[in-house]
């Protein structure tokens, strides 16, 4: 297919490079604090079970909403992205988190808590797509690996910090400490951010197709929700099994894609899944789905081995897996030069490579493992995930003509979401069978825990394994040339909604 020229609405305003990286920190630091707060309520469950006396079920919904939310509202910012000014969507954005958060921090009751957690989650799901969108359109394709190294520490470091920092937080005083940290933070970030930020889109007047949001908060929230009770205890007392949920929101899912594929015919989409169609971008998609699964599936194994086999604490446990986030966060930028200088094929695979080897290696943990060696293991696999990471994601959106830069973001968010709960749900499922199944052979209670985390890190293993075939598959892409825009036509009379850069 042909390519076209960059429409005036997608002209990216020229800024000297030092306000440049100004704007482009104050998003990194501003996405930093806001995903900070997807896991910093894992250790609080306990102490918030006590203070407004809900079941472990009930105060798990903190976590869940907040993941549930953001699942819900992703797929809707690539409309959103072109609708507003970069400056009103950052706007919006931080007043969201901070109303969340100074809403949570004075929660008189839980009800009050959960709602003020959907609200924060509504401000983060906005500042990921917006920082990437923002990325693509200020740094030149030559620097894009670099800054993108930068980003990848705020995706890796951010959450990894969560646990840890609320654990020292709740060793200090009470749960509200919490949201009462990030709230100063926040605030002065918003501030600044209000102060430093330009605006790099036009908007253009589109209609939003309620059809379609509402198919996507639907299904969507329905598959999220689904895959994140599959395997929990309590999944057969449930009102609507978590089966019937996950196929309910996956035909929505199925549903809300057959609209848009219509709405590319004939109006502008609510999320444009031409991004699907250039093959660097789905390659890249592919992968980062398998390795965040692997990654998330780790995540949930780890802290309930070394807690209830190893007999670690929360605390410890969090200090304990920080060095490996921070190894992922640190090399980020590293690896980001790196692709600037050789490419991403040259990194990626031997990243997915060392990937699925410390997963198959996390399947010969023990009851005598040392803590050291799951340290050692964990950092390796940051490691490799580093090389995955920063090249996938800098190659994949690269490809991308900009006016398809915010839906490219959206539907990366967005899959994202679905892989963490799909890898989530394959690890617990899987661990939680095996280990029924070696009780009932007779196995001691840590014994059989021990039978079944191996099991979920064989899943882990495997993702890892189908990660590498797909990392063979990815190709240096051509250089990005900007498509027309929406309806206009090229010489050969072909329209831009036709043609928007290299395809399958």
């Amino acid at each position: 297919m042909t390519e076209g020229t960059m429409p005036p609405s997608h002209t990216a305003p020229t800024l000297p490079p030092a306000h440049v990286t100004a704007v482009l920190r104050i998003l990194v630091l501003s996405t930093f604090v806001v995903l900070l707060n997807e896991t910093i309520m894992v250790n609080a469950i306990p102490r918030l079970m006590r203070d407004f006396e809900v079941t472990a079920t009930a105060a798990g919904w903190l976590s869940t909403a907040f993941m549930l939310t953001m699942a819900v509202v992703i797929p809707v910012t690539g409309w959103f992205l072109q609708r507003v000014s970069t400056r009103t969507a950052f706007g919006l954005a931080m007043a969201l988190f901070l109303t969340g958060t100074a809403l949570a921090a004075a929660a008189p009751a839980f009800p009050v808590l959960l709602a003020a957690r959907v609200v924060q989650a509504g401000g983060t799901a906005v500042m990921m797509p917006l920082l990437m969108t923002t990325l693509m359109t200020l740094v030149p394709a030559q620097d894009r690996g670099r800054v993108m190294g930068n980003v990848t520490l705020v995706i890796s470091v951010a959450p990894a910090l969560g646990p840890a920092v609320s654990g020292v937080l709740l060793q200090l005083g009470s749960w509200r400490l919490l949201f009462l940290t990030v709230l100063p933070i926040a605030g002065a970030m918003a501030v600044l951010g209000l102060r430093k930020l330009v605006n790099v889109n036009e908007p253009r007047v589109s209609p939003i197709d309620w059809p379609s949001a509402l198919l996507a908060a639907l299904g969507f929230g329905a598959l999220v929700y689904g895959l994140s009770g599959l395997g929990a205890a309590d999944a057969a007392r449930a009102p609507v099994p978590p089966s019937a949920t996950t196929l309910a929101g996956a035909v929505l899912v199925g549903l809300f894609v057959w609209r848009q594929l219509s709405l590319q015919r004939s109006s502008t989409p609510l999320l444009d899944l031409r991004t699907l169609t250039f093959r660097h971008f789905s390659v890249a998609l592919a992968l980062v789905c398998l390795s965040f699964m692997a990654l998330m599936g780790a995540f949930i194994l780890l802290p309930m081995y070394l807690q209830n086999v190893r007999g670690l604490t929360s605390l410890q446990t969090g200090l304990l897996l920080i060095p490996g986030g921070l190894m992922m966060g640190l090399l980020g930028p590293q690896v980001g030069k790196l692709y600037d200088r050789f490419g991403a094929p040259r990194l990626v695979v031997p990243g997915a490579a060392v990937t699925a080897s410390c997963l198959a290696l996390f399947t010969l943990v023990g009851e005598q493992t040392s803590p050291w060696s799951v340290l050692a293991l964990h950092v390796a696999l940051s490691a490799g995930l580093a090389f995955v990471f920063t090249p996938v994601f800098t190659s994949g959106l690269s490809v991308l003509p900009p006016h398809l830069y915010p839906h490219g973001s959206a539907v990366l968010g967005s899959l994202q979401q679905v892989a963490a709960a799909t890898g989530i749900a394959l690890a617990v499922s899987v661990m939680s069978g095996r280990a029924a199944a070696a009780a009932a052979a007779g196995a001691s209670d840590t014994g059989a825990l021990t039978a079944g985390v191996r099991w979920g890190f064989a899943v882990g293993a495997v993702l890892g394994a189908l990660a590498v075939l797909v990392a063979l598959l990815v190709r240096t892409p051509p250089a990005p040339q900007p498509a027309p825009a929406p309806g206009t036509e090229d010489e050969g009379g072909t329209t831009a909604d036709e043609t928007a850069g290299t395809r399958v």
